[in-house]
């Protein structure tokens, strides 16, 4: 791909052109992966040290307690593990109308939001299949990170303050998380030494203490104590799920999702139905080209709403919804002169942190870990600073796909993503933020593939992002006037100044030939602490 490298948009960030890179949301990541490549360690090494050392340096996004996805290119062929959470035996939906009456789904926040962790499995999954140096080395960083502590960077400590009103009173929050009763200032030094003795723990076992050993035992204590259901023999029985990545073509390339229970496949959808037209002919920040990307995604989460969940739940497949005759048919139902609010078709007839790392042997790993909401469930184990997602909180208490049951795994938003051609590896990729996600791997695609910008141009370019019916989010910095036009066409456009998770981030590594010669081309971005780093 011959690129432009003029950068239209406003960046304080340069690409970074390396043979071996690590790009994460948070330097103290990036550099925790570049320690493993220096120390001889491959890709899946440097991915999983960043991804551990992450989990201290930016807990507003993720923590011991995550989900997490990956996307592995072994420099032959590409692997999916889902490292996902599964409900623990208790959760049944009258388990909870019992304890919350009529709601519609588990709460928000606490222990009943959290589902069993699949994070740390996933990390030893990965590093059992594919790592070359030894787990405990892995863990060294993000050990380091927890008991020497940190200096908080902006964006982060934003986030956490933020979020102390409405979580300082969940079990263990503010004696985690708020030190002298507060959240750490800028540049306040942070420290987390409950983590930094849970990673130990994990180092010496291999994860084991994490899934049936004394961190297993200290979380059931912790759940029984404040209400929650989580049991030691909940952990003891999950495993991480190695998958068949699921993908669509588009201009010539292959993009690759994990399939459900994640809703990567809402990004296939919006581009087999985008393939239906000349975006290239359209402006690229134009009114054109950006109603028709939002017509794309919301006809694509239409389906993705109703439909998607765990497999075994749902009652259409994967290739009926990816089909290219009913993706035409859907394109078809695509007004340009108006926004539309769309409903499911029927395809039976036709807080996150993501990274990215690639070393010189050709392996590339597209990498994603997540507490889902801001801090999670707002609960932290002290004793091993065990901070707990609420993954719970997106199952359904009605009937449907996505209904809850014992070991069922929700719904889930988080996705990395990576892209091929011709069945060789070409750039791994995500974009964090809920449901943003999705629609971050379509626009920031359409602008590398349709449009030849850069990966840090297309990762620096205002964004939108489609919430439900006609509602938008736009970033201050798109055009006025195309703002203005997409509001003639009946879409109900909202200018938001906080990037974080509005529009989210992302990090891009693409591979500009034999990684032995010429190497990658790496962008981290502006919207979060981060940066690429490499040698």
């Amino acid at each position: 791909m011959n690129f432009n490298y003029n950068n239209p948009y406003p960046s304080t960030r340069l690409p970074l052109f390396a043979r071996n890179v690590v790009s994460t949301s948070h330097p103290l990541g990036a550099q925790a992966g570049l320690r493993m490549l220096l120390k001889g360690g491959n890709a899946v090494d440097a991915a999983i040290a960043a991804a551990a050392t992450m989990t201290i340096v930016e807990p507003v996004s993720n923590g011991l307690g995550s989900d997490a996805f990956a996307l592995i290119w072994d420099g032959k062929e590409l692997h999916g593990l889902n490292a996902s959470g599964r409900a623990p035996q208790a959760w049944t939906p009258d388990y909870f109308k019992r304890k919350y009456g009529a709601a519609s789904a588990p709460p928000k926040r606490g222990l009943d939001s959290v589902s069993v962790p699949g994070a740390v499995a996933g990390w030893v999954a990965m590093s059992e299949r594919f790592g070359k140096l030894p787990f405990a080395d892995l863990m060294e960083p993000a050990i380091e990170a927890a008991e020497r502590g940190y200096l908080l960077p902006p964006v982060v400590q934003q986030k956490w303050a933020a979020a102390t009103g409405e979580l300082q009173s969940q079990p263990g929050f503010a004696q985690s998380f708020l030190p002298w009763g507060r959240a750490p200032n800028v540049g306040e030094l942070f420290q987390f030494k409950a983590a930094g003795r849970a990673l130990r723990a994990i180092a010496q076992s291999k994860g084991a203490a994490f899934y049936g050993g004394e961190i297993a035992q200290a979380l059931e204590k912790f759940s029984t104590q404040h209400g929650g259901s989580l049991t030691e023999k909940d952990f003891e029985a999950y495993r991480p799920e190695w998958v068949k990545p699921i993908g669509k073509n588009y201009r010539g390339y292959t993009l690759h999702e994990i399939p459900p229970n994640g809703q990567g496949i809402a990004a296939l959808i919006a581009l087999g139905i985008l393939d239906k037209f000349d975006v290239a002919g359209m402006a690229v920040d134009g009114v054109d080209s950006q109603h028709l990307q939002i017509e794309a995604m919301k006809l694509a989460f239409a389906d993705v709403y109703k439909y998607v969940a765990e497999p075994s739940s749902m009652a259409v497949s994967v290739d009926q919804m990816l089909d290219d005759a009913y993706l035409a048919s859907r394109a078809k139902l695509i007004d340009m002169k108006k926004a539309q609010d769309f409903g499911a078709g029927n395809p039976v007839k036709g807080g996150t942190i993501y990274l990215s790392a690639a070393d010189e042997d050709g392996m590339m790993v597209s990498f994603i870990q997540s507490n889902y909401m801001g801090f999670g469930s707002g609960c932290v184990e002290p004793e091993f600073g065990i901070s707990l997602q609420n993954r719970g909180h997106a199952f359904s208490l009605e009937a449907g796909a996505n209904q809850v049951a014992p070991g069922k795994r929700p719904f889930h938003t988080i996705i990395p993503a990576f892209l091929t051609k011709d069945g060789q590896a070409v750039m791994s990729y995500g974009v964090m933020g809920a449901n943003m996600q999705p629609q971050g791997h379509m626009q920031t695609l359409v602008r590398m593939l349709d449009y030849k910008q850069s990966p840090q141009a297309a990762c620096d370019a205002p964004r939108w992002r489609y919430n439900a019916g006609f509602e938008i989010n736009v970033e201050s910095a798109m055009d006025p006037q195309t703002v203005q036009a997409l509001a003639e066409r009946g879409h109900r456009m909202e200018v938001i100044n906080d990037s974080y998770q509005d529009f989210g981030a992302g990090q891009f590594i693409w591979r500009t030939g034999d990684p032995k010669v010429e190497g990658y081309v790496a962008a981290s971005d502006s919207r979060r602490d981060g940066q690429a780093v490499g040698f």
